[in-house]
């Protein structure tokens, strides 16, 4: 089958899970007639699309010869004329990277022999790095979504976090791959990401300490809410094997008798597509589409579920805006062909599907070959699924962290101090506003704090104060008695 892969990366994770797709896939041509299912292995979906590339360069060599004449000319007009000697690879390399960067599209990338081989290393339980994943948006390094109790949740990075500096070097003309081998490092040592946060007028220096990462992708509990037995999932990522461990949870949650189900793919940025459409096989109705793919020439096809026996229990899904690509095909198929709630925020709005290409000597070209579309043929591409149930959290989930490269002290006015405020009233010091103003009352709530954490009572915050306050916060985050989407989505559950 060679190594090429159909898959929905987001981006890049910053150490990456690689695994096989699978080998079967359902799809349907939806033409006028209705014609039957047919079941398409992976190699024959990697012929068919490189079968539509091959003609197309077909047609197009006449013209091709002559631009590829123009090519060649100024690459031996640089190799031979130019004052330094130039770097043959180097020459290739770029003359790549400038026909990709003139697609506009973030996800269809090159990565040279060196990149691909590290990329592709094999990570059986777990990888080590700061647990987030990023996309390149505009030309800058995007944080897409950090993983759900990772160095980068933990240190405060949050989705459309943009990474303009890492360690103190600014990063602006790196390609995403070389910024992410950068962010990458060994368990225990701390990496400095200068972020750019929308809403925040100067950039963050946040210290993230890197560290080992599960890569164990499903968590399941089985809960009693109102008298009813409710089914958790919580899907991290979508990795090789998560299809199989999804199905050996929910089998062992149905044998304990289950009202209801709920899903949650908070924060989870995505992954394989075969693992998806297995995880769609066992909850969406039999012979309704997962989704649907779009050729650049229109044509659809759509993946057909193949569940015999409808669940008889109702489900809702969790999402947020960090909450990309496969996941954001299951959320939408629960959605339109499930008829389940959706709960919670708008998805990140990735609707694409990448082919890896190998180029022959170990470079790697990774092309958008199509777009993937909902159950009833939506595009979420930059618009993301829309829930059924809006929930915010409350604010004190999407506070900044304080910078601390000035101590904060009364009579002081700026943003710092209102996440501070924010923060001190989310641990139970409310110092009776939060609009950024260092009053009598902040600097009361301050000493107060300050006296419980026993840490020297200043009345002003400095690192230490900071530090241990959003520890605090942190705590109150992953507290679930303070999780405000988790609720409703019970609420929704047990109403039925």
């Amino acid at each position: 089958m060679g190594n090429k892969k159909l898959f929905l990366p987001l981006a890049f994770v910053l150490a990456v899970m690689i695994g096989s797709i699978g080998t079967l896939v359902t799809m349907e041509l939806l033409t006028e007639e209705e014609p039957a299912a047919q079941d398409l292995s992976e190699e024959e979906i990697n012929e068919i699309v490189m079968e539509e590339l091959e003609n197309q360069q077909a047609a197009d060599l006449g013209d091709l010869e002559e631009e590829m004449e123009k090519i060649a000319q100024t690459y031996n007009l640089l190799l031979d004329r130019y004052v330094d000697e130039p770097d043959q690879d180097k020459l290739i390399e770029g003359a790549v990277n400038g026909m990709l960067e003139t697609l506009d599209d973030p996800y269809s990338v090159y990565m040279d022999a060196d990149t691909a081989a590290e990329f592709s290393e094999s990570l059986d339980s777990s990888f080590e790095g700061i647990g987030a994943e990023v996309s390149m948006v505009n030309g800058v390094v995007t944080i897409v979504a950090p993983f759900r109790d990772s160095p980068a949740e933990d240190a405060g990075l949050r989705p459309n976090d943009q990474i303009v500096a890492i360690d103190g070097e600014d990063i602006e003309g790196l390609s995403l791959y070389e910024a992410v081998l950068d962010i990458r490092g060994e368990k225990g040592t701390t990496v400095t990401l200068t972020i750019e946060r929308p809403g925040v007028s100067d950039p963050l220096d946040i210290d993230v300490v890197r560290d080992e990462i599960p890569v164990e992708t499903v968590h399941s509990e089985l809960l009693e809410e109102e008298g009813q037995r409710i089914g958790y999932l919580e899907v991290t990522s979508f990795s090789e094997n998560t299809a199989e461990r999804f199905e050996e949870e929910l089998t062992a949650l149905e044998s304990e008798g289950i009202d209801s189900l709920l899903i949650d793919v908070r924060g989870n940025p995505g992954g394989y597509l075969q693992s998806v459409e297995e995880i769609g096989n066992l909850l969406i109705p039999g012979g309704s589409p997962i989704l649907q793919f779009e050729g650049r020439d229109g044509e659809r096809s759509r993946t057909i579920s193949n569940l015999e026996e409808e669940k008889d229990y109702p489900m809702a899904v969790i999402t947020d805006e960090g909450s990309a690509s496969a996941s954001e095909i299951l959320a939408a198929a629960l959605k339109e062909a499930g008829g389940h709630e959706v709960v919670g925020e708008s998805t990140f709005g990735k609707g694409t599907v990448q082919q890896t290409i190998p180029l022959g000597d170990g470079s790697e070209l990774k092309l958008t070959m199509l777009r993937w579309l909902t159950s009833d043929g939506n595009d979420v591409n930059e618009v993301g699924v829309q829930p059924t149930v809006e929930v915010s959290q409350p604010e004190y989930f999407y506070v900044s962290p304080i910078n601390t490269d000035e101590t904060l002290s009364l009579d002081m006015n700026n943003e710092y101090i209102s996440n501070a405020q924010i923060m001190l009233e989310a641990v139970g010091y409310n110092p009776g506003r939060d609009d950024g103003y260092f009053d009598e009352g902040t600097v009361e709530a301050v000493e107060a704090f300050q006296s419980a954490e026993d840490i020297e009572v200043t009345g002003t915050i400095g690192e230490e104060t900071a530090d241990r306050l959003q520890e605090l916060l942190i705590e109150q985050v992953r507290d679930r008695e303070n999780d405000a989407q988790f609720d409703r989505a019970i609420e929704v559950l047990t109403e039925n």
